[in-house]
């Protein structure tokens, strides 16, 4: 809950307690489907000592007060207006000016103080502040503008309901000339009555509802009209989808009302109809001229844009969002076997998208990973103007629009929780002509984004960074406005990062000159190799990596591997459990990525690769892991950069390796999703584990014993003692310490409970349903959502 909100809380809970309600007495015109549900939540919810109503359809005035939610009611507001501190007005828009006047008069004969508060609940805004400017000669102090985002297809006072307003917004207009007391009542009371208050200006209210719900409705009620009048109607009607009745559903709402409002909005209106025209033609020119690759690309931005800007909004994820705030409960196995195929690579799924949207042609990719970073990526660039056809089934088709044909978004680029998208997609933004925006979700923008923006800037990029820690969102002048493009530089990375590499050599694509980058160790390789895969040229000397400016990348096929990250769960699973024997198929095996294989090794984990092959570019190879005898030991320096994803799970396999683990030189680790040491410390120590914190790594006291680890008479190694307690995890909503812990499980003694699992989805969608596969037992939960 923000500052603002918590203040807005505390001045309500301070009126409602210091007084029975907060209004003496309320007075709704109009007793229509707002008007009777605002009367109805009011009553409910005790906000006002009497309630009085103005209607001119008289069995409703009977039966609200026959029903006790009036006090009394009448057709003429000067009947009961007497003595009321507001007044609700929730009539057709047209009809408010004479409202006006009969409040004035009210004024005039005394029955109303001049600063009692009025409302209203009008689509319209700009015309209801000209109307009170007509009949009072200048603004009253107490009017406040609103209009509550809710409806109902039925309308009038028998369709009224006291929740309508729960969990919608209501816009108030905060003219200078009201007080702040009359401001703060009404915010107050569509608070009271469950409605998430915002406030906007009168003419960005009506342009922004011009759109949104204006031209949606008119264009409802013209489509029925237009089925209506066809002489084979009935037919039309008789077998109309789904679609047309969701769509047109709408239009069953009150005419008069529409009415009224078409012509209140009426500039705004006709504005939003010609440039909806302008979109409509070029759609049906597109259909005449059979243009498949561009109807596929105002159809699959639309489709996606519907779903991405909820998630935006809302900073939820793209896939379920069923599982928010979910758990993993999770009963203790001790094997696991089986051969199963683990989803695409992260890191090559984003490059894939990067770079077969700028290049000259179309790219089609295999192996896809459908997780929430990579389709953050991928929602950037068709925000940017790429027709990208799919994900189905981790098969994509991208209409590279080259070099020069990114277009600006129209809003923030939205990376959801995904370092890599915001990190390598600056250096790609910071060489555009135009600017751009990026923005994540609350996880992502606590992350540091000055390690990209410090060296891009010595490129000559314009970027602002937000607070002294400089995150997100971050601001990029476009190069049309600095006047000159990047120019190529020699950096060397204070520490070995992919994701800053990868990030200055993106930019390097457009630069003048050369790039280099010097890395004090080997970090992953996957953008130098899809560089060359998409015929761009590198130059790879020792740790010194280097692109000239000016070249084209040519589009083709992508094969994804499977990730070799996400193998590492089921790597270490295998290499802990009793009697277990787990294959994984076609796994990449990038030299860069390996590490995790070259640290189990060094532990003395039982690890056999086969079927060696080259996919795209990568290399592949099948890896099985069979029940092991681990080890602990100081893990080489030169291995962290190539095994920082997989370290988390590694600290499960070292808790249950004979003896001390020493991991140094991973600070990179404490700026992860989470400061993955630490958190990962303090799950290993509720689980029993014996672990140090150090400023660059951990000590791990495993807790494996060499007379347990031995082997059965069947030749199995024997891990069925239990090396963890059981309890309950706190993730930080880190996949990668929710899966860890997961893996945990099969060595302990009792049920292990992990709280925050749903962000598993940014780079591992079903891993519980693939753990279960193969014998281990996870419950997803999100009843605690």
């Amino acid at each position: 809950m923000s500052n603002q909100q918590k203040h807005h809380q505390n001045n309500k809970k301070t009126l409602l307690n210091n007084q029975l309600s907060l209004f003496r007495q309320v007075c709704v015109i109009g007793l229509g489907l707002i008007g009777a549900s605002l009367a109805q939540a009011i009553k409910d919810n005790g906000l006002s000592a009497r309630l009085v109503a103005v209607d001119r359809h008289a069995p409703s005035i009977a039966e609200a007060i026959q029903q006790q939610l009036l006090d009394t009611g009448s057709a003429r507001l000067s009947d009961v207006v007497g003595g009321s501190d507001l007044i609700i007005i929730a009539v057709p828009v047209q009809a408010v000016q004479a409202v006006f006047a009969d409040i004035k008069q009210a004024m005039d004969d005394g029955q109303l103080a001049t600063d009692c508060i009025i409302t209203d609940v009008c689509s319209t805004k700009v015309n209801i502040i000209d109307a009170a400017n007509a009949v009072f000669g200048s603004l009253p102090v107490g009017l406040v503008p609103a209009h509550p985002i809710a409806g109902a297809e039925n309308s009038g006072y028998h369709a009224r309901r006291a929740n309508l307003f729960v969990n919608h917004s209501v816009i108030i207009c905060e003219l200078p000339t009201t007080s702040d007391v009359a401001i703060a009542k009404q915010r107050l009371l569509w608070e009271a009555v469950g409605a998430t208050v915002m406030t906007m200006a009168a003419d960005h209210h009506d342009a922004i509802l011009a759109h949104t719900s204006h031209l949606p409705h008119l264009l409802a009620f013209n489509l029925v009209e237009q089925l209506a009048s066809h002489d084979d109607n009935l037919d039309m009607f008789r077998y109309a989808a789904g679609g047309f009745r969701d769509f047109t559903r709408i239009a069953a709402s009150d005419p008069k009302m529409w009415h009224d409002i078409f012509f209140a909005n009426q500039s705004a209106i006709v504005s939003a109809l010609d440039e909806y025209g302008v979109y409509l033609q070029t759609m049906r020119q597109l259909i005449i001229d059979k243009d498949s690759t561009a109807l596929m690309g105002i159809l699959g931005r639309a489709q996606a844009a519907r779903r991405h800007f909820g998630h935006m909004l809302a900073s939820t994820p793209y896939t379920d969002t069923s599982t928010m705030s979910a758990s993993y409960i999770i009963t203790p196995s001790n094997t696991v076997y089986g051969t199963i195929a683990i989803p695409g690579d992260k890191s090559i799924s984003h490059r894939s998208i990067m770079l077969g949207s700028l290049a000259t042609g179309i790219t089609h990719v295999t192996g896809f990973l459908e997780g929430e970073d990579a389709l953050a990526t991928l929602q950037a660039f068709r925000d940017m103007g790429v027709t990208i056809e799919g994900p189905d089934n981790g098969k994509l088709t991208i209409h590279g629009v080259g070099m020069n044909g990114l277009k600006p978004s129209k809003t923030p680029l939205y990376m959801g929780n995904s370092g890599t998208s915001m990190r390598l997609l600056s250096g790609i933004l910071a060489a555009q002509p135009f600017d751009s925006v990026l923005t994540g979700d609350t996880s992502l923008s606590k992350r540091p984004m000055e390690r990209v923006a410090a060296p891009l800037r010595a490129m000559g990029a314009v970027i602002q960074s937000t607070g002294h820690s400089g995150t997100a969102p971050l601001s990029i002048t476009g190069r049309d406005k600095i006047g000159k493009p990047l120019q190529g530089i020699d950096y060397e990375l204070p520490v070995a990062s992919a994701q800053i590499k990868s990030c200055l050599l993106l930019a390097g694509l457009w630069s003048e000159g050369t790039t280099t980058i010097a890395q004090p160790e080997v970090s992953r390789d996957h953008t130098e190799r899809m560089l060359s895969a998409f015929g761009y040229p590198v130059t790879v000397d020792g740790n010194r990596i280097s692109v000239t400016g000016g070249g084209t990348l040519t589009g083709g096929d992508i094969a994804v591997p499977a990730d070799i990250s996400s193998a590492a769960f089921f790597m270490v699973a295998a290499a802990i459990s009793q009697g277990s024997e787990l294959t994984l198929t076609q796994v990449g095996i990038n030299p860069t990525r390996t590490g995790v294989i070259d640290i189990l090794r060094l532990m003395q984990a039982d690890i056999t690769l086969s079927n060696e092959t080259h996919v795209g570019g990568e290399p592949v190879a099948d890896i099985m892991i069979r029940s092991s005898n681990l080890v602990g030991i100081e893990i080489p320096e030169h291995l962290v950069p190539l095994a920082i994803d997989e370290f988390p799970v590694l600290f499960i396999a070292a808790s249950c390796a004979q003896g001390r683990t020493v991991l140094t030189g991973a600070k990179e680790l404490r700026v992860k999703e989470s400061d993955r040491i630490a958190v990962m410390a303090e799950g290993l120590q509720t689980l029993g584990i014996d672990c140090t914190v150090t400023d660059d790594g951990l000590i791990i006291e495993g807790k494996g014993s060499e007379d347990k680890g031995v082997a059965s008479e069947s030749g199995d190694i024997n891990n069925s003692h239990p090396v963890f307690g059981g309890g309950q995890i706190t993730s930080h909503h880190d996949h990668r310490i929710a899966m860890s812990f997961a893996v945990a499980s099969l060595r302990a003694s009792t049920q292990i409970t992990i709280e925050g699992v749903e962000t598993v989805n940014t780079s591992f969608p079903g891993f519980a349903e693939l753990a279960n596969q193969i014998g281990m037992s996870i419950q997803v939960d999100s009843a605690s959502a």
